[in-house]
């Protein structure tokens, strides 16, 4: 495919996800519809996609218009492109821009737009990120990278790194964080690398590796991963610690992969079933990774700040506190209760845990820890709260 045909591609995919569907489910139908691109042409058709979607309100004022042909003509005059090199130029490329798209487009007029964020989610960002609103907000604009986490058992940071580098993969270490890399070339090689395969490292973002070493400290012989999903966390827990590990699902599907998950990093995970969580109690420490807007890991998945509404941002509050009084029960005396999400928001975060305490008296606050989407990882909170001996 031509790059102006990339685009072309990228603009028939936005007008779908702008319509509602999810960027994901579309990038990957519209692949299959087009077996005759390629590897590299669906890879840049993502970026671009993407790309449109983490600026989708500034691009579509540069371009005029909130379409997907609006968002990529916005994105090619942010990044320098003249838009008369892929409109109008052929070789399946968009059609030529018209007199009013080419004398079109300006600035954002308004914080919430210049921010990339809809209006009624504006003054809830402000209050929970206050004076560094802006900068995190227009920062979400740009690709996250691609963070490994180490399997410590099996490899040191160096070993990872001549692993990698046997399949082409560049990685380096991030500072203080004495099990992550970040892949700096190749990123997209990493599933099919023999130090994935082998079990020396696992994709993991650097936020949840310093939530997990911040948790080191907490002494305890059972530990349960109370919202596994697939078990990064789990995984990470029982490469660390000393401890039975033990994760949990409601969805018991999503539970699936930690089982050969575990069987390639060398390390033993039970999964429960929800049925089975009162013959195994107590736990001494307890996580609750909750299911949350997500709103840290945006530049990642960027089209679910635009579904995400008032409502379901109420509903997920909902959701956390009641997964905290699910799982408060599971936790020994004198055991640890630790809440995250990967959420940058006060009523996701601060306002979930206080409520708690306010309602379970027998828990403290103990530590507390909450990371701004960065060079080096996603947004990230983390509660960690002791249950009060009888």
């Amino acid at each position: 495919m031509t790059p102006a045909a990339r685009y072309a591609a990228a603009i028939a995919v936005l007008d779908d996800v702008l319509a509602g569907e999810s960027a994901e489910r579309t990038l990957t139908t519209w692949a299959r519809k087009n077996r005759f691109a390629g590897s590299k042409d669906r890879a840049a058709i993502r970026d671009h996609v993407y790309d449109a979607l983490r600026g989708r309100r500034s691009l579509c004022a540069l371009g005029g218009d909130t379409s997907g042909r609006g968002a990529i003509l916005g994105l090619l005059r942010r990044e320098g492109i003249a838009p008369d090199t892929v409109f109008g130029a052929g070789g399946y490329g968009p059609a030529a821009l018209t007199p009013q798209e080419a004398a079109g487009g300006s600035e954002p007029d308004t914080d919430a737009a210049r921010a990339d964020l809809p209006d009624w989610l504006w003054p809830i960002w402000q209050d929970a990120l206050g004076g560094d609103a802006m900068d995190v907000a227009q920062a979400m604009r740009h690709r996250a990278g691609v963070f490994l986490r180490v399997n410590l058992s099996r490899a040191t940071l160096a070993d990872a790194i001549d692993a990698l580098a046997a399949d082409d993969i560049v990685a380096v270490p991030v500072p203080d964080v004495k099990t992550a890399l970040k892949v700096i070339e190749n990123e997209r090689k990493v599933a099919s690398s023999d130090a994935f395969a082998s079990g020396l490292v696992e994709v993991q973002d650097t936020a949840s590796q310093i939530a997990i070493h911040r948790l080191q400290d907490v002494r305890a012989d059972r530990i349960l991963d109370f919202c596994a999903g697939g078990g990064g966390k789990a995984l990470a827990l029982a490469d660390l610690q000393d401890a039975a590990i033990f994760a949990h699902d409601i969805d018991a599907a999503r539970t699936a992969d930690i089982a050969p998950r575990a069987a390639r990093a060398g390390v033993k995970i039970t999964t429960l079933r929800t049925a089975g969580l009162a013959q195994a109690v107590p736990f001494g420490l307890v996580l609750c990774d909750a299911p949350c807007s997500g709103s840290g890991t945006w530049r990642r998945a960027p089209d679910a700040k635009w579904r995400l509404t008032r409502d379901q941002l109420d509903h997920y509050g909902e959701l956390q506190s009641g997964v905290l009084d699910q799982a408060q029960g599971l936790v020994a005396p004198g055991g640890v209760l630790a809440y995250a999400t990967c959420s940058v928001m006060t009523q996701e975060n601060d306002d979930i845990v206080h409520d708690f305490l306010a309602r379970r008296t027998e828990f403290s606050l103990v530590d507390r820890m909450q990371l701004l989407p960065g060079p080096d990882h996603d947004g990230f909170y983390l509660a960690i709260m002791r249950k009060a001996q009888p």
